[in-house]
């Protein structure tokens, strides 16, 4: 007794005609027999097996095949296959299995749809702006970390940089390594004098024109602590530098923007996606997401572009382990004694250790950040978002998306357990 085929046979007897499901094969042609629910247990994984092999087949079995159902070839006709010596086409839903043609042809052509998509995006995210060796943009704090790269990089492709630094020194350091594309100038963030003062010497610079693009990088970040021990004024530093001077500097600057048509960018964090550790810095990162996501809605009909950075832990200025040890420390020693004892030194000691992994973690590879920087300003249709990093891509991300008890539960496992 011949092995019950129904569904592979057609890849061995089929040509390029669509005519041929209108002519019965003929029951000299193959040997069918009647199949057994046995027979199909054992040419399932022969059919799965071909159809990995030769997607190719599948194209051809789809010429093949009479229209079914949505249900994957549960019902309906398949004119590939006769009974023997019959010639009636068999109805499948009789024999109780899927036919293997139908759904290799479905799954073939959502890959095909999945391809086309990401091609597409490819296409879209390749796109760059013509002509933008003319065009200025400001950064803020490029004294180091990611806006000193971004400056060095957009002065190297053409662009007119204005590097906002906090100090003369950083400011002459930064001079020194760069042509006359770069100008530089003081500004403190948190000082409303200081940034209404750029803002006229921006405007003196660029003129009618406006400024094409601003980059809100300064930031701080060296408040990672417990709450408790943590006071209104170290929430209000952090808040100061991270949003506030942010929306400072946007709001001085928007009519210059809008002059231009240009980019506002953001750089948020992973902070800003889900709170890991108490103090300012997660809160201030929240705050920008929400500022942006309302400035991109406003500014979209003047044909101004919006878009947030978020990296995850970069080895920048930032993120340095001294620095925040030292904060660590200081928040410790101030709280008072009925608090110290309801944490303990075993508390502090573990948080610090958590924190020390957090910054030995944290990649060296700071350019795929100004990389996303350079694109949201360049591009054609630069992205919202931009999550930068392995850290923030697969664990972050992730989980500010899962149900509030399990992202407790997950995050919970990092701190410490307290004494009391």
């Amino acid at each position: 007794m011949a092995l019950a085929v129904p569904v592979l046979s057609p890849f061995f007897v089929t040509s390029n005609s669509h005519s041929l499901p209108r002519r019965p094969i003929p029951a000299s042609s193959m040997e069918i027999s009647q199949p057994t629910p046995a027979d199909y247990a054992d040419t399932i994984p022969s059919l799965t097996l071909h159809i990995l092999k030769a997607p190719q087949m599948l194209l051809q079995a789809v010429a093949y095949h009479h229209p079914v159902s949505p249900i994957m070839g549960m019902s309906g006709e398949c004119r590939c296959i006769v009974p023997d010596g019959t010639m009636v086409p068999r109805r499948h839903h009789e024999y109780r299995y899927i036919c293997m043609q139908r759904r290799g042809s479905r799954l073939l052509q959502q890959h095909v749809v999945l391809a086309l998509m990401l091609l597409y995006r490819l296409h879209r995210q390749s796109q760059i702006l013509d002509n933008l060796s003319g065009k200025y943009v400001l950064i803020t704090g490029c004294d180091s970390g990611f806006g000193n790269i971004l400056a060095k990089q957009l002065e190297r492709r053409g662009m007119l940089v204005l590097a906002a630094c906090l100090t003369e020194k950083g400011a002459e350091d930064l001079k020194k390594e760069t042509s006359h594309r770069l100008q530089t100038v003081i500004l403190d963030v948190t000082d409303s004098q200081s940034v209404s003062s750029a803002a006229k010497w921006v405007t003196n610079i660029v003129g009618e024109a406006g400024l094409w693009g601003l980059v809100n990088n300064a930031g701080f970040a060296h408040t990672i602590s417990p709450n408790e021990w943590q006071t209104k004024e170290d929430f209000a530093k952090v808040l100061n530098i991270n949003l506030l001077g942010m929306v400072d500097v946007t709001l001085n600057l928007l009519r210059l923007i809008r002059n231009a048509q240009g980019r506002i960018v953001n750089v948020s964090s992973a902070a800003g996606r889900i709170s890991m550790f108490g103090g300012g810095y997660c809160i201030s990162k929240y705050g920008v997401q929400a500022f942006s996501d309302s400035l991109r809605r406003e500014m979209r009909a003047f044909g101004v572009k919006v878009s947030i950075i978020e990296p995850g832990s970069f080895r920048t200025s930032v993120c340095m382990f001294d620095p925040m040890m030292k904060s660590l420390k200081s928040y410790w020693e101030k709280v008072p004694a009925e608090i110290k004892e309801s944490y303990g030194e075993q508390y502090f000691q573990q948080f610090k250790d958590e924190v020390e992994k957090i910054t030995s973690y944290s990649s060296s590879q700071v350019s795929k950040v100004t990389d996303c920087m350079e694109h949201a300003l360049t591009a054609v249709y630069p992205w919202t978002r931009y999550s930068v990093g392995w850290d923030c891509k697969f664990l972050y991300l992730p989980a500010s998306y899962l149900p509030t008890v399990l992202s407790d539960y997950i995050l919970s496992l990092f701190l410490p357990k307290p004494a009391h």
